[in-house]
């Protein structure tokens, strides 16, 4: 069963973060599920890896609506993704360097991580962006 199911509370209304969104969720599944096999250990490198990746294209993606559209709390928010990305790739500096490190801590911090910032942050600017027509 999946960590975490998508939900309309998730949506941005703007498709294509949607669908970011959507796959950032899928990868934090896939932990999961790798976990209830006994394997998240064996995984967890190449997921993280992949959340780096794709978090830095999607946080790229955010910016730059945000950028375009001139929105208001853009570097409040550009500072909130540095944050993010800091503490992902500490995580996996630290796996890398053979530190001990809890796979189930490490998938709620992703999902705690994930579920809060699309309620929180990004609902925050979803408003705005959807009012310049962007969807």
């Amino acid at each position: 069963m999946a960590l975490i199911m998508w939900n309309d509370i998730y949506s941005v209304h703007i498709k294509e973060i949607d669908d970011q969104h959507k796959k950032l969720i899928k990868m934090v599944n896939e932990l999961n599920s790798a976990m209830g096999l006994g394997k998240g250990r064996e995984i967890m490198g190449s997921i993280l890896a992949g959340l780096i990746d794709y978090t830095k294209s999607h946080f790229g993606t955010e910016e730059e609506l945000m950028q375009k559209y001139l929105y208001p709390g853009y570097l409040s928010h550009k500072a909130n993704h540095d944050a993010l990305t800091k503490q992902v790739i500490n995580i996996m500096n630290a796996f890398q360097e053979g530190k001990s490190i809890v796979t189930i801590e490490v998938m709620n911090f992703l999902k705690d991580w994930l579920v809060n910032h699309i309620q929180n942050a990004d609902q925050k600017y979803a408003p705005y962006l959807n009012s310049k027509g962007v969807v």
